[in-house]
């Protein structure tokens, strides 16, 4: 049999270039998805704004991971329409995403919602929170 001697800078190298290789991967960051920055020139649309196809995606994408079932932070319940409809009804939803005095802003930790987005809240509640 044939041994087979390896020398430790080939190695060193070969995992130089391998560690390269995979430092795109593992360089990878949040990915920030908000269509109001990205299409500037787009118009705000907030007629006919409905809870399924307005106000519940802008949940799913802001504030369901921390106010989701009867557990949810503050017992606040945003992952269906009965719980957003109580905060809705109360002022504490409109408080909250302005960020107005007396409310806890949210989302915590996170800059203030678009104004769009913001306008299409305040527009549902002012339509009565409909279930639609």
């Amino acid at each position: 049999m044939k041994s087979f001697i390896i020398d430790n800078t080939l190695i060193t190298k070969a995992a130089a270039l391998l560690t390269l290789m995979a430092l795109p991967f593992t360089l990878q960051s949040c990915y920030y998805d908000v269509e109001e920055e990205l299409y500037q020139n787009v118009p705000c649309v907030t007629e006919n704004v409905t809870f399924s196809q307005t106000i519940q995606p802008i949940f799913q994408r802001n504030c369901v991971v921390c106010h989701t079932g009867a557990a949810g932070n503050g017992g606040i319940d945003l992952s269906t329409h009965a719980g957003a409809s109580v905060v809705a009804s109360n002022g504490r939803l409109v408080g909250a995403v302005t960020h107005a005095g007396g409310f806890t802003p949210m989302p915590q930790g996170a800059s203030q919602l678009p104004a769009c987005t913001i306008n299409q809240i305040k527009a549902w509640v002012e339509a009565g929170a409909p279930n639609n």
